[in-house]
C-alpha cells in the first residue's frame, strides 16, 4: 500500500549535487533550456490551459457591472455575488473529483475533458435569459474550471526535476495573470460592440486548445509506473500520520481564496460602479486598463515567487507575500483616488497572487504519484468551497458599509492563512515518489 512521505516524518534532504544550482540554473529561462521535449509541452499545455481556464471564468467578472445594469437579468449586488459563489462551489466539486479522475485515467485526458466543459458553457452564458439560467450555465462552466488546475499541476510537476519544480510551476501559474488580462482586453474590444452576451460568446475559443493537447501531450512516466490499484485513493490523504498537514493545507488555501476571491470577484465593479453605489465611476474602456495593469503585477507576483521560494523555501516565501498582502488588501479599498488606484492595483496584485505559485510544487512534493492529483484537487478546491462566501460577503458588506471595510475583510483571510503555515513543513528540493 502507498504510503505519504511528509517532511513531518522524515528529515529534509540535503541538496544532491544535481540539486546544486548553477549559474544557468538561477537564469530566468534556465529551467526551460534544461528541460527535455515531452517535459516542455506538459508545461505548455498546462499554462496554455490555466491561462484560458482564467480567461473564461473572469469574464464574468469583466462584465458584471453591465449584468448589474441590465434590465432583462434584474441582479442586485448581493445576486451577483450569489452567482460567483455558486460558480466556486461548483468549481470546488469539479476540481476534487477531476482530482481523483486525473490520478485514475491520467493527466492528458482528464486536462482535455476540463477545458471542453469550461469552455462550451461560458459560451452558453451569452445565451440567459434570466437570472436562473445565468446560474446553471455557471455551475456547468465551474465544473470544468475546478478540475484543471489539479490535473496540469500534476503533469508539470512530474515533469520537471526538483531544482526547477517551483520555477515552472511558478510560469504556470502566471498564466493566470495573462489570461485575466486578455479578458480586461476583449472586455474592451467587444462590449461595445456586441455587449456581455458577445463578451461570454468569445468564451468558446479554448475549446480548440484540445486538439493540439490530444495530439502532442503525454502522460508522464512517473504516472504510468504507478500502481493502477492506488490510483486516486482518497483515505491516503487522511491516513493518521498525514491528516494534519492534509487539513492544514486544505485551510491554509481556503483563507487565500476567500481574500484572492474577495478582491478580484468585485475589482472591476468596484471601479465601473459609480460613486452613489460605492464605486469609482471608471469608464469600462478606462476599468479594463486598470485591471489589465494589475494583471501585470500579479504575473511579475507569480513567477518571481517561484525563483524566491526555490531559493529560500516555500514557508518563508508564502508568509512574506501573504502579510504584505494582508497590509495592502485595506488601503486600497478605502482609496478613493484613480491614480492612486493604479498605481498600487499591480502591488495589490504581485503580493495578493503570487503565492498561488508554491500551491502546486508544495502538494506535488508531500504526496506520491498515486494521489498527488487527487491531494491537489482536494487541497485546492477545499479552499473554493470558503472562498464561494466570498463574493457574497464582499458584494453584501460593500452594499452597507463600503468596499473598504468589505476589502479590510478579505485582508484578514490573509493573515489567517500565514498562521496554518505553523502546521506546514518546509518541502524545498523533494524529489517526488
Amino acid at each position: 500500500m502507498a504510503t505519504l512521505q511528509t517532511s513531518a516524518l522524515r528529515p529534509q534532504p540535503s541538496a544532491s549535487p544535481e540539486q546544486v544550482l548553477s549559474p544557468d540554473d538561477r537564469s530566468l529561462f534556465g529551467w526551460w533550456r534544461q528541460a527535455d521535449t515531452r517535459a516542455r509541452r506538459a508545461f505548455v499545455a498546462a499554462a496554455l490551459g490555466w491561462m484560458l481556464d482564467s480567461f473564461d471564468v473572469m469574464l464574468y467578472a469583466m462584465v458584471l457591472a453591465a449584468l448589474i445594469e441590465d434590465p432583462t437579468l434584474r441582479l442586485s449586488l448581493g445576486m451577483a455575488g450569489i452567482l460567483n459563489s455558486v460558480t466556486l462551489l461548483a468549481a470546488a466539486g469539479g476540481g476534487i473529483a477531476f482530482g481523483v479522475i486525473a490520478d485514475r485515467i491520467g493527466r492528458k485526458r482528464a486536462l482535455m475533458a476540463a477545458v471542453l466543459i469550461f469552455s462550451i458553457f461560458t459560451a452558453a452564458c451569452g445565451f440567459a435569459q434570466s437570472a436562473v439560467q445565468l446560474a446553471v450555465f455557471r455551475i456547468l462552466l465551474g465544473l470544468g474550471f475546478g478540475g484543471e488546475w489539479a490535473t496540469g499541476a500534476a503533469l508539470v510537476s512530474e515533469s520537471f526535476p526538483a531544482k526547477h519544480r517551483g520555477k515552472a510551476l511558478a510560469f504556470v501559474q502566471s498564466s493566470w495573470a495573462i489570461g485575466y488580462g486578455l479578458a480586461a482586453l476583449v472586455n474592451m474590444i467587444v462590449m461595445p460592440l456586441w455587449g456581455w452576451r458577445g463578451v461570454f460568446f468569445v468564451g468558446v475559443l479554448p475549446a480548440l486548445f484540445t486538439l493540439w493537447i490530444r495530439r502532442k501531450v503525454e502522460d508522464p512516466p512517473l504516472w504510468k509506473s504507478a500502481a493502477p490499484a492506488e490510483r486516486g485513493r482518497f483515505s491516503l490523504l487522511f491516513e493518521p500520520r498525514t491528516r494534519r498537514v492534509t487539513i492544514a493545507i486544505a485551510l491554509m488555501n481556503s483563507c487565500c481564496l476567500f481574500a484572492w476571491w474577495g478582491l478580484n470577484g468585485w475589482v472591476p465593479a468596484y471601479l465601473r460602479l459609480s460613486p452613489t453605489q460605492g464605486g469609482i465611476g471608471l469608464a469600462s474602456s478606462t476599468m479594463s486598463w486598470f485591471v489589465i495593469a494589475m494583471q501585470v503585477g500579479m504575473w511579475f507576483g507569480y513567477v518571481s515567487f517561484g525563483f524566491i521560494a526555490d531559493a529560500i523555501g516555500r514557508k518563508r516565501t508564502y508568509v512574506i507575500y501573504l502579510v504584505t498582502a494582508a497590509v495592502l488588501l485595506p488601503i486600497y479599498g478605502f482609496l478613493r483616488v484613480p491614480t492612486a488606484l493604479l498605481l498600487l492595483g499591480p502591488l495589490v496584485a504581485f503580493f495578493g497572487t503570487g503565492y498561488f505559485s508554491g500551491l502546486g510544487a508544495l502538494v506535488a512534493e508531500l504526496y506520491p504519484t498515486t494521489v498527488r492529483a487527487t491531494a491537489a484537487g482536494f487541497c485546492y478546491n477545499f479552499g473554493r468551497i470558503a472562498s464561494a462566501a466570498a463574493p457574497y460577503t464582499v458584494g453584501s458588506v460593500a452594499a452597507t458599509r463600503g468596499f473598504g471595510v468589505a476589502f479590510t475583510i478579505a485582508g484578514a483571510a490573509f493573515l489567517l492563512a500565514a498562521v496554518a503555515w505553523i502546521w506546514i513543513p518546509e518541502t524545498r528540493n523533494r524529489e517526488l515518489v
